[in-house]
């Protein structure tokens, strides 16, 4: 489902990939069972692609990983959210457009 340059997240990874990150991170939680998740896809895709080198962009499935969407009190998906420096910079929930995640991912790497 994750284009080329999309990262994948797990409860196992994302310390490392995610919190101790020198770059910006967008972390979509999602399920393959969510509808409007599966139309945000593409989205994170071709925003994994335009930032690629500039920050990191990836998913994680919230019924495989439980532990880290407990710990970020995910209780809607799709839920998107910005990490900077291992904090959360913005959180966006529900369906959002492109523009919304590249202007404030832009905002971090300017």
């Amino acid at each position: 489902m994750a284009g080329d340059n999309t990262l994948q997240f797990t409860d196992e990874n994302f310390e490392q990939e995610v919190e101790k990150a020198e770059q910006p991170v967008l972390v979509d939680f999602w399920a393959e069972w969510c509808g409007p998740c599966k139309a945000l896809g593409p989205v994170i895709d071709e925003l994994a692609n335009h930032y690629e080198g500039k920050a990191k962009i990836g998913k994680i499935d919230t019924d495989a990983n439980r532990e880290v969407s407990l710990k970020f009190q995910i209780s809607a998906i799709p839920t998107v959210i910005l990490f900077h420096k291992g904090e959360i910079a913005e959180k966006f929930v529900g369906l959002r457009s492109q523009k919304d995640f590249q202007t404030a991912i832009d905002k971090l790497i300017a």
